[in-house]
């Protein structure tokens, strides 16, 4: 779901009970800002595509969009609300949701 202008940051204490259900992203800063960062790997070019086509389509379903850099066999992605300039629950479950779609339809 889309945040606001002045929707609430996770605190370090829900950040810390939060990053271990998303144990394969690392917490990145870039220009200050806390981000949910992670690389998938692919066999190939158009399953990178595939992934990087679904997770655009969570994203619109939710009106929260990441970074996508696709590349030949991995798609980098990045979570972090803009509006906020910071992290928030839903770039979590953001996150979440990434893991599963190529849990479901991707991962070997």
């Amino acid at each position: 779901m889309a945040c606001r202008v002045g929707a609430p940051s996770v605190t370090a204490e829900e950040m810390k009970s939060l990053q271990p259900q998303v144990p394969d992203w690392q917490i990145i800063t870039e220009d200050a800002i806390p981000k949910l960062d992670r690389l998938f790997k692919f066999k190939n070019f158009q399953d990178a595509i595939a992934f990087t086509v679904a997770v655009g389509a969570a994203a619109e379903d939710e009106g929260h969009h990441p970074r996508l850099t696709t590349e030949w066999g991995r798609v980098a992605v990045t979570w972090w609300t803009h509006k906020i300039k910071n992290l928030h629950k839903n770039d979590f479950i953001m996150a979440a949701k990434t893991d599963a779609i190529y849990k479901t339809r991707f991962e070997s």
